[in-house]
Order: C-alpha cells, then structure tokens, then sequence
C-alpha cells in the first residue's frame, strides 16, 4: 500500500509542475490547434473541444504508463 501513496504524490507532482509550465505559457503552439480540433464561434460566444489534442496526449500518457508498469 505504501507503494501506491508514494506514485499517487508523484504523479500529483508531476501534474501540478506541468501545470505550472503551462500556465506560464511555455507550451508548444500546435498544441490545442491540431486538424481535427472543433471551434465554434458565433457572434458573441466561442465552443472549443480539442478532441484530437485529447487523443494524442491519452495516446502519449498510456504509452508513458506502460513502460512504468513493466
């Protein structure tokens, strides 16, 4: 159990650093911006679903976790 807490904190450090990095606004330019990405906007409201972006970094995090669990 103690082995769970200990990746359970480090994951949570891990997020909140990258967080941080993209709050300050040191993020790649294509990202959110990808063909495939749905933006709507109308005269006075804007929807936007990134659904691409979301499936390359589900993509990239299930990779990066399955080289941890081995």
């Amino acid at each position: 159990m103690r082995e769970l807490g200990k990746f359970v904190v480090i994951i949570g450090v891990i997020t909140t650093l990258v967080g941080l990095v993209i709050w300050a606004g040191f993020t790649p330019k294509w990202l959110g911006r990808l063909p495939g990405d749905i933006r709507i906007e109308r005269e006075h409201s804007v929807f936007y679903f990134p659904i691409v972006t979301c499936v390359i970094i589900s993509i990239l995090l299930s990779l990066l976790l399955s080289i941890f669990r081995r």
